[in-house]
Formats: structure tokens, sequence, C-alpha cells
């Protein structure tokens, strides 16, 4: 898996690796089972600090996206709580349609474009 981190984003360095890595899971470039880089590994191929990549590995592992395993490292391994889940999608979902509400956009625009990105992950 290829990744890209914009040294010119505003975003921190470990959200952008974080989330690099949840679309990874969700377009299935990564998989139940794999085993991510080591921080060491990662880190001098991205050319960051091994602890900004520590400290997204460490979010993924809070998240429910990984878990480590003493002999292979952090491996995805996705949270099957799903009530926990639902209720943190929620929380994010209401701060994203409450912006779309201030900015006019319409339901169907927003069901629009969530089908849109569903599609990009394979129609999940």
């Amino acid at each position: 898996m290829l990744i890209e981190i914009d040294f010119s984003s505003d975003e921190a360095l470990y959200i952008q690796l974080r989330n690099r890595i949840i679309l990874g899971i969700a377009t299935s470039e990564l998989k139940e089972g794999d085993a991510l880089p080591s921080v060491r590994q990662l880190a001098e191929s991205i050319g960051i600090n091994m602890h900004t990549v520590n400290k997204a590995y460490t979010v993924l592992k809070q998240e429910g996206f990984v878990k480590v395993d003493r002999r292979r490292g952090a491996v995805i391994a996705i949270n099957e709580d799903r009530l926990r889940d639902i209720e943190e999608m929620r929380q994010e979902m209401q701060v994203i349609l409450a912006k779309a509400s201030c900015k006019n956009i319409s339901r169907q625009e927003v069901h629009a474009l969530i089908d849109e990105i569903y599609e990009s992950y394979g129609g999940l």
C-alpha cells in the first residue's frame, strides 16, 4: 500500500496517516489480518518521525482498526462493537450534516454524496 502524506497540509501528519490507513481498509487495499509496516519501516519510507507513526497506530488501535500482536506488530483488526461504532459515527455525522445544513446542501445532495462515496468502496 502506497501511503502519501501532504507535508504542506494543515492536517496533522498522524491524522493523515490514520485516514489513509482507514481508506485502505475501506477500499480493500488492507484486509483483516494484514500486518502494517513496523513503526520504524513506515517512518523511514514516508520520511516522518517514528513518534508520528506510533501516534497514528495508537489512535487506530483505540478506534478499533488495528490490534498489536507481539510477533507481527500492528495488524488490521476491525472492531466488531457495532453499537459503539454506530454511536461514534452518529456524533461525527451530526457535525458534518450541520455544516451541510448551514451551507444549504439538500438531503438529496447529501444522499447522492454518500452513495457516490460508498460506490467508490465497492458498494458496501
